[in-house]
This record gives C-alpha cells, structure tokens and sequence, in this order.
C-alpha cells in the first residue's frame, strides 16, 4: 500500500495496519487532514469526531492482537441518525439538535470498532430520512463527488459522498425506500441493503419501523462485505432483530457465478428508466447472461410503499408536528401531515397486498438465485432541480429516485447495489437476492467487479 490512504481500500489498510507496515494513527491523522481539505467542497460531515478517533487509532496501535482485527484501523463514518456518543442524534433535522447527546454509541458503531475500525464522524443526510435527494435545509446539500453541483442522492447523500469522495473508504446509512442504493448509484459506489431483520438498528433515529434496514457503503465489494460480516449478530434491544446465525459471506466471494441463475428484471422496471439506466441495467445482463423475468405488480408495491411510509412516519412525528411544525424542512412536513391524513382503511390494504406481494415475489426464486434491476432512472440531477424528463413524460425528482428501490425494500429483501462506470456520470444496478441471501447478492457483485463491469470511479479531485 501506497503512503496515500485516501484511495486505499479497507482491506488494504487492515492488512497494512495489522501487519504493522503502518500505524492506524497514521493513516487517520491523514483521512482527517483529507475531510479537512475535501468536506468544505462535498458537505458530507456534520460532524467530526477527531480526538476519539486518534485516540482509538492510538488504542489500536498498542494493542497485541491488532493482527487479528479485520478492520484494524480502518476509518469510517455514520449517518447522523446513529447515535454516537456525546452528540446529540439530529437524524439530518433542526427539532433534533436540542436533544441530551446519546449516552452510547449504536450497536453497530460498536461492532465496528470492536474489529478495529475508527470512527471519524457523522454524516449529513435527507431531514428525518425522508428525501431521496441529499439536500438538506439546514445543512446544506451534500454534494456529489463526480460534480458538486448535483445530487449525491439520499437520504443517505452525506454517506454516499464521503465515501465516493475518497474521505473514508466505508460509511454506513439507513435504507426505507431506497436511502443506501440511490446514493450509491447517484454517487458510483457498492451499497448492501441487508435482508429486514438482519443487522440490528438499536440506538438509531427511526422513520419507519417496518420498513427500515441500516448496511454499509464501501468502494469495492470485499470492503463491503468485511464490514456486513462484522455488524451481523443478533439483538434483542431491536425487536425486528432475527435470532439466526452469523453467516460470513468474504471468504466465499471467489465462488462467483458458479452455479447461480440470474435474472434481469423486465416489465416495470424497464419502463421510464433513461437510456443511461437501461445501458448500464443491459450491460450487466449481457455479463451474467442473464435472462428476462418479470417481477408482478411492481407499480403496486411502488404505491402501498408509499401509503406504509407516510402513515408510519407520520405517526413518529406527530407531536413534533404539533409543537414545532415550522422547524421541519416544509417538503418533508407536508407529506408528513398528508400522511396523518390517510384513511386507516387504505393501510390496511396495503399491509394486506403486502404479504400477497412478498409470496408472489419470493416464487420467482424458484426460477432464479438473483434479479437485476435498475437502481435509479436516471444519473445524478443537479442540486435544486425539481423535474426530469423520461419519454416525454414530466417526473418529480424527490420521490421519482426511488422508482426502481421502493417495489424491493417493501418487503425487506437483501440488495447489492453496484455502479456501472459510465462518463460523465455514474449509475447504478440492483442485484436482489431471497431473504438471507446477501452472499448471492455480493458473489454476484463480486464477479461483476472482476470482470470490470461494476466499478466505483474516481472523482476528479
């Protein structure tokens, strides 16, 4: 490894840092030099978390067993909805910020760390998560690494930049709708949605407890899957946490394709995506020669995600709405109060298309191991841009973005989104696998980045 560890991959450093080539206080006192330079451009952190992690990488260099630890020394960043010890947990919004900061850092932070890794700080996001553009108003918009003056997506932009901005080389996020795979596509990183009920969200701010997972953004697929390994655990303080084993899936990414049946996602999902998507999403298809398959009644599942998330939120934030509705970002209070409105009947049969949809879904896994699918419809818009415009027709970007996210995290399934390289801009695809089974989604992912067909570029700098 190269004296520059702005670009060095996770696994890099803990092997140069176990090894004792380098010292973990090193390599942070350079990625905090680097936020220092880069953050005032990107707008990714909210917080930096300086001294306690050159005192954790000082901790790591005198342990003994720094050897064993698969992430020793490795530097990396959370959404501000995770608590972080000493700070209060804004969860992106202005209400939060009076909050007594948390006693504890979330489990997952801890879990983390206990592998070796540093905490460098908290990252900007969508108020409340409810946003898929990384624009914030009270924060300023994070920024997109390949142009600041677009998007980086959301709700977790600030994760999305920091990592694909070279500040750190894995961060973590929330994923309702689509908050880890959207900037990771906008962004040209990998992301993993993990499998509802996989990775504990104990000490997190919620949106919308059915619907909510927390997983890892990195810039290769080993990085990714070293910190997915490292967060997997059971936890009773999380009540949608499954008692099931630890199942490792980096050693068992060299595996590739052998065996596995993948299937490209036609019908809905082809549908309004821009010619970009559609390149990217046929380019990976012809890779793993993969054959058409149609997921039923996506638009469905698109609109009783819809009614799920605004009654559910709305529910959260009611007496804050009550008190304090003119400290909220206007966009997210409106939907929010549209939510409140929604008739108790129109949920119900949303929860009951729900299970329908979920068995109709997991069928199709008969036929195949995986189902690729767009990410996003579209590369990164520009910051403030409120439309695009896909086969003459007029769409939203703010809930647009999740076109292609929301019909599968509706019912929990893991997701691997990987980037496709495209110039000037990025997009990304889904890989989507049955329930508790991220090692197919990340074998596959695996195989397409060592093919050269997914790819996290670099920004220019």
């Amino acid at each position: 490894m190269s004296g520059d560890h702005t670009w060095s991959t996770a696994a890099e450093i803990a092997s140069a840092v176990g090894s004792g080539n380098v010292s973990a206080a090193e390599v942070t006192a350079q990625i905090l030099a680097v936020i220092d330079r880069r953050n005032p451009v990107f707008n990714a952190f909210t917080a930096v978390t300086a001294e306690r992690a050159v005192a954790r990488a000082r901790a790591i260099d005198a342990s003994p067993g720094k050897s064993k630890l698969p992430l020793a020394g490795v530097p990396f960043a959370v959404k501000n909805l995770f608590d972080i010890e000493g700070l209060p947990t804004v969860a992106g919004s202005k209400i939060n910020r009076a909050r007594t900061p948390a006693s504890r850092d979330a489990v997952l932070i801890e879990r983390l760390e206990a592998t070796g890794a540093v905490l460098v700080g908290a990252l900007n996001m969508g108020e409340y998560a409810y946003d898929f553009t990384g624009e914030n108003v009270h924060d300023g918009p994070s920024r997109n690494p390949h142009d600041p003056a677009r998007m980086s997506g959301g709700s977790s932009g600030g994760s999305g930049s920091a990592v694909g901005g070279g500040m750190v080389p894995l961060a973590l996020g929330s994923d309702t709708n689509g908050s880890i795979r959207v900037p990771s596509s906008l962004c040209g990183i990998f992301g993993l949605k993990p499998t509802y009920g996989r990775l504990t969200r104990a000490r997190s701010f919620p949106f919308v407890a059915s619907l909510d997972h927390l997983g890892p953004f990195a810039r290769t697929v080993r990085d990714l899957a070293l910190s997915y390994d490292a967060m997997q655990g059971f936890d009773a303080d999380d009540a949608a946490c499954v008692d099931r084993p630890a199942e490792s899936t980096a050693p068992f990414l060299e595996q590739g394709l052998n065996g596995l049946r993948v299937a490209v996602a036609g019908g809905y999902f082809r549908k309004g995506a821009s010619p970009e998507a559609l390149g990217a999403l046929d380019t990976v298809a012809k890779a793993l020669n993969a054959r058409e398959i149609e997921i039923p009644h996506a638009h469905r599942a698109r609109a009783a995600a819809y009614v799920i998330t605004a009654t559910e939120g709305a529910a959260l934030h009611l007496e804050r709405l009550r008190r304090q509705a003119g400290d909220f970002d206007p966009a997210v209070r409106d939907r929010l109060i549209a939510g409140a409105m929604v008739p108790s009947t129109l949920v119900v049969k949303a929860q009951n298309f729900r299970r329908w949809y979920r068995e109709a879904v997991l069928a199709l896994f008969k036929e195949c191991d995986a189902i690729i699918a767009p990410a996003t419809p579209v590369t990164a818009p520009k910051l403030g841009q409120v439309n695009f415009t896909l086969d003459g027709v007029e769409l939203s970007v703010r809930p647009n973005m999740g076109l292609y996210t929301q019909p599968i995290s509706f019912i929990g399934l893991p997701v691997a989104a990987v980037p496709v390289p495209l110039k000037p801009l990025p997009i990304g695809v889904q890989i989507i696998a049955a329930p508790w089974r991220e090692d197919v989604a990340l074998r596959v992912a695996y195989a397409l980045e060592k093919m050269g067909v997914a790819a996290a570029p670099r920004p220019r700098l």
